[in-house]
């Protein structure tokens, strides 16, 4: 049977875009591997990981303390949005009058849509102080007295710190969770849930047992896409964060993530060392994506096979 010549065509043009994704990003990989090769000679892979100075003037370069701020910030703004997201999707999809359903989905949409040197600037100038005047010494008076939180809440409240920064962030993140979260909640069989209520379910039974379960694969998806996101932000984190290279055990002191290390001091780099280890940062990082897309494909792929069985 001869093939059609559009078809033919279409093929090639499907592949040619599809291999042109694989050659950009071993493309970008040589690119960093080959400016960074001076920082990986000097420091190696283990002791660049693991130090902990960040001294130009010394020419001591490590990525501790930006991998920590890093994961940090991530780690608390993700338990902060994830919550809040997943509560916005089901109220939108299954409590919400239908008047209400569109103006707030639209809302959410437009979040997402702010840039982030806008988020960051009403982080500078009206959430930091509300964190330093008002929620920062609150959760001190609070739960400041607690063993554990205690030592996550030392320190004076100033507003330019990992708490504040990890909450720029979960609402930056919001949006995207939420809207994915929203549309798996709406793939849920209508036929499902009536028959759950027919049986005396109440609506919390629905939700918990029919619709979160059912759309689990979706909302992981989301989540997955908000943890991207949150690794990767620049700008609204380098307004608030205040990049001081140090590893702290309190949230509400100055910290260093890797991109804003890279957005405040790329320009400041003199010495061939000093902008070899910011491509080493670079790197880093770009490896720090993979590994973590990899174990969420990892737990993905284990949840599709669970639940298709």
């Amino acid at each position: 049977m001869k093939k059609n010549p559009i078809d033919t065509i279409f093929a090639a043009l499907t592949a040619v875009s599809s291999f042109a994704i694989i050659f950009l990003i071993v493309g970008i990989l040589i690119v960093l591997v080959s400016e960074s090769s001076l920082a990986i000679h000097k420091f190696g892979i283990l002791n660049f990981i693991t130090e902990t100075d960040w001294d130009p003037v010394k020419e001591i370069f490590g990525a501790a303390s930006t991998l920590y701020g890093t994961m940090v910030t991530t780690a608390l703004s993700m338990l902060i949005a994830i919550p809040i997201a997943i509560g916005i999707a089901v109220f939108i999809t299954e409590i919400a009058p239908n008047f209400l359903k569109g103006p707030i989905g639209i809302a959410i949409e437009l979040l997402a849509a702010i840039p982030s040197i806008i988020y960051g600037m009403w982080g500078l100038f009206t959430l930091a102080p509300l964190m330093t005047d008002y929620i920062e010494p609150a959760l001190q008076q609070t739960f400041g007295k607690l063993p554990f939180f205690s030592v996550l809440l030392a320190g004076t409240p100033m507003g330019i710190d990992l708490l504040t920064a990890s909450v720029i962030l979960s609402i930056m993140i919001i949006p995207f969770t939420a809207s994915i979260s929203r549309d798996a909640f709406n793939l849920t069989p209508e036929v499902v849930k009536e028959s759950a209520y027919a049986l005396g379910a109440t609506q919390w039974e629905v939700v918990k047992n029919i619709v979160i379960p059912y759309s689990k694969l979706g909302v992981f998806g989301g989540v997955v896409l908000s943890m991207g996101r949150a690794i990767g932000e620049t700008m609204a984190v380098a307004f608030v964060l205040g990049n001081n290279h140090q590893i702290t055990s309190s949230l509400l002191d100055a910290a260093a993530t890797i991109t804003v290390s890279l957005a405040n001091e790329f320009s400041e780099a003199d010495t061939d060392i000093y902008l070899s280890s910011l491509f080493y940062l670079a790197l880093v990082l770009f490896v720090l994506s993979f590994i973590t897309l990899f174990i969420a494909k990892y737990f993905l792929i284990r949840a599709e096979r669970k639940y298709s069985r």
